[in-house]
C-alpha cells in the first residue's frame, strides 16, 4: 500500500515564465515615441509652424462724400455686387438748387464779362476802347507830320525874312501856323494818353470780368460734382457686408455706411516669433489648413516680411522706459501669398489658419 501511493505522487510544478507581452507593448510604445520625436526634432529643423494666423483681405469702406438725407438702400448684407452698381442713394434736391444757383451765376457772369465764346459787354468796351486808341495813335502821327512842315515852313521864311525878300505878313502868318500845329500836336498827344489809360482799364476790366466767369464755371463743375455723389457706387466687385444705414436716415462725410469685401485677393498673416524669422526669406513655400475646411491643405509661399512688430502697430504701443519690464518674444507679421483659389472652399477674412513654413534651402 505504501509503494503503490510513492509510485502515484505527484511530480512538482515546473517554475512559471513572465508572460512578455507587457514588454512588447512598453518597446513598441518606446520606439514609436523615439520615431515620433525623430522627425519632428527633423520637421522643426526646416520648417516652422504657428497658429497664430488668419486670413486677411482688402475690406473697403463705403462712405458718401456729401452730407444728405438718404433716400434709398438697394443692397442688404451678404449681397454680391459688381464694380459699379448703386448701393445708396442720397436726397439730391438740395443739391440741384445749389446747381441752379450756381449755372445762374454764371449765366450773369457770361453777360457782364464775357468770354471766349461770347463777346459780352465788357469785350465790346474793350474793342471800342482800343479802337478809339489806335485813332488817337493816327490823329498823333498826323499832328506830328504838320507840326514839321509848319517847323520848316517857319525856319524858311524867317530865312527869307531876314533877307527882306518877303513881307513881315507872311512871317506872322507861317507863325501862326506853326503855333497851331504844335497846339494840335499837344491836343492829339493827350487824346491819345487818355485813349491808352482807358483801353488799358477796359483790358483790365475784361480780365477781371474773365476770371470771374471762370470762377462761376468752376462753381458749376462743383455743384455737378456734389450732385453726382448722391448716387453711392460699389468701389469693386465683392460681398456687401456689416450694412449699418436705413433709409431716411442724415448721412455725414466719411461715415462708414457699409463695407465691400472683395471676391479675391485673400491672402495669410502669419504671426511669427521674432526667433524664428532668422530662417524665413521672401519666396519660401508654405502650406496652411483652415479650421473651417478640416482635412484640405492649401499651398502658398512667403510673399513679405512686416517692417515692425505688430506690438508697434497697435493702438497704444508699449513704453519699456518705464516701470518694470518684462521681456517677452515679440511677434511679426508673415505675409503669405495663396497659390490658388478653391471656388469650393471660399476663403474670407478672419479665418482661422495654421500656417507651417518650408525653411529648407
Amino acid at each position: 500500500m505504501t509503494d503503490i501511493t510513492a509510485d502515484t505522487a505527484v511530480a512538482p510544478a515546473a517554475p512559471s515564465r513572465r508572460k512578455p507581452l507587457p514588454l512588447i507593448i512598453v518597446g513598441v510604445a518606446l520606439l514609436v515615441g523615439a520615431v515620433w520625436g525623430f522627425r519632428r526634432w527633423s520637421f522643426g529643423r526646416t520648417h516652422i509652424e504657428t497658429d497664430n494666423a488668419q486670413m486677411d483681405g482688402h475690406i473697403t469702406a463705403v462712405a458718401p462724400k456729401v452730407q444728405a438725407f438718404v433716400s434709398q438702400v438697394l443692397v442688404e448684407d451678404n449681397q454680391a455686387v459688381h464694380a459699379g452698381d448703386t448701393l445708396v442713394i442720397l436726397d439730391d434736391r438740395d443739391l440741384r438748387v445749389r446747381l441752379t444757383q450756381a449755372e445762374a451765376d454764371l449765366a450773369n457772369a457770361l453777360a457782364a464779362g464775357g468770354s471766349s465764346r461770347r463777346p459780352g459787354q465788357a469785350q465790346a468796351q474793350l474793342a471800342a476802347s482800343e479802337a478809339q486808341a489806335q485813332s488817337a495813335d493816327a490823329a498823333v502821327q498826323s499832328a506830328e507830320a504838320g507840326f514839321r512842315k509848319a517847323s520848316s515852313d517857319l525856319e524858311r521864311i524867317r530865312g527869307l525874312a531876314a533877307r527882306q525878300i518877303i513881307a513881315a505878313q507872311q512871317l506872322d502868318a507861317a507863325q501862326a501856323a506853326y503855333d497851331a500845329a504844335r497846339a494840335n500836336l499837344e491836343a492829339a498827344r493827350r487824346q491819345a494818353s487818355a485813349a491808352g489809360e482807358q483801353s488799358r482799364a477796359y483790358a483790365a476790366g475784361v480780365g477781371a470780368a474773365a476770371a470771374r466767369v471762370e470762377s462761376a464755371r468752376a462753381l458749376v463743375e462743383n455743384a455737378r460734382l456734389q450732385l453726382s455723389y448722391t448716387v453711392i457706387t460699389a468701389p469693386t466687385s465683392g460681398v456687401i457686408g456689416r450694412r449699418a444705414v436705413e433709409p431716411g436716415a442724415l448721412v455725414q462725410v466719411g461715415q462708414t455706411l457699409m463695407s465691400v469685401i472683395p471676391d479675391s485677393g485673400v491672402w495669410v498673416t502669419a504671426n511669427l516669433k521674432e526667433t524664428d524669422l532668422a530662417n524665413v526669406a521672401v519666396g519660401d513655400a508654405a502650406e496652411f489648413t483652415v479650421d473651417a475646411y478640416p482635412g484640405h491643405t492649401f499651398h502658398g509661399k512667403v510673399e513679405s516680411l512686416s517692417p515692425a512688430t505688430g506690438a508697434r502697430f497697435a493702438l497704444l504701443p508699449p513704453d519699456n522706459a518705464t516701470g518694470n519690464f518684462t521681456k517677452v518674444v515679440q511677434r511679426v507679421p508673415v505675409r503669405i501669398a495663396v497659390d490658388a483659389a478653391d471656388p469650393a472652399r471660399p476663403l474670407r477674412p478672419g479665418m482661422s489658419v495654421v500656417v507651417t513654413i518650408s525653411t529648407a534651402p
